[in-house]
């Protein structure tokens, strides 16, 4: 599909692996891409850079592959996916049959494997929002259905697997959270729907104070820009709220302070 029709919010970057080598056969993708597997890296606190290059250092040693890391600074392509014809990536066992079942076909051999990097110093808001707009992009750029194509690793092997849930987890967000994101984000990018509603105004002033490290947002969501961080015990006045907002955990109640900013109101008490 024509890129200029999708809202490019971010880079992908290619740092491919050589090839051909255990981690990179070069063999491509036929005839199509059919979905998207969701991962984490399992390491808390990699980058996406360090993992590419843990890749390159080992890439005759192992066979485990990704097409793309993710993190608060970058996407990194290692695997040609989306900037190049995309080549089969090793991201899921062959033995498993849950992928052939629900798509009809082996995840390593028509499936592009996106990882999650978490935990240390990442940004856990800013790694989630390229995280949600590359998996977006990726279901516009090969023309798959957002709501349908995108399956988290665990849901494909539970007996083994846990990603993207562990990963998603450490910055308070849920599986079922990040599918409905990249449903909104791959609508809110190709200008199929609106960014999510701040409907269901409650006009109620008071004041509530901040339980965690709370991100005060242009708008209702955990992609809007952040233009302020408070920390635990802030007082923080609200002249109401709105249940439309981004679920969080289950929850799309956020408050709107007098200058028309919002914060979830899970962060506060």
């Amino acid at each position: 599909m024509p890129e200029s029709t999708f809202q490019m919010r971010y880079a992908i970057t290619p740092r491919l692996l050589t090839a051909p080598s255990r981690r990179r056969s070069g063999q491509l993708i036929s005839p199509e891409v059919k979905f998207l597997v969701a991962h984490d890296t399992g390491n808390p606190g990699s980058t996406a850079s360090g993992n590419v290059a843990y890749y390159e250092r080992s890439r005759d040693d192992l066979s485990a592959s990704a097409h793309l890391f993710v993190d608060d600074r970058e996407i990194l392509e290692c695997i040609p996916a989306l900037t190049e014809p995309p080549e089969k990536a090793w991201h899921v066992l062959y033995s498993v049959p849950t992928d052939d079942q629900l798509f009809g076909c082996n995840a390593n051999d028509a499936a592009i494997g996106v990882e999650y990097c978490y935990g240390g110093t990442i940004d856990a808001d800013e790694a989630y929002r390229k995280y949600v707009w590359v998996l977006a992009y990726a279901c516009h750029h090969f023309g798959l259905d957002p709501a349908t194509k995108v399956v988290g690793h665990f849901f494909l092997d539970p007996k083994r697997k846990t990603d993207p849930c562990t990963g998603l987890a450490r910055s308070r967000r849920t599986y079922e959270a990040l599918l409905r994101d990249v449903v909104l984000e791959h609508a809110a990018c190709s200008g199929a729907a609106p960014a999510p509603s701040t409907g269901n105004w409650v006009a109620a002033p008071g004041t509530a104070v901040a339980a965690v490290r709370l991100n005060v947002r242009t708008s209702p969501s955990t992609r809007a820009s952040v233009v302020q961080i408070v920390s635990p015990g802030t007082a923080l006045a609200f002249e109401g709220w709105v249940t439309g907002g981004e679920p969080v955990n289950g929850n799309p109640k956020w408050f709107r302070d007098p200058g028309g900013k919002f914060f979830w109101s899970g962060g506060v008490r």
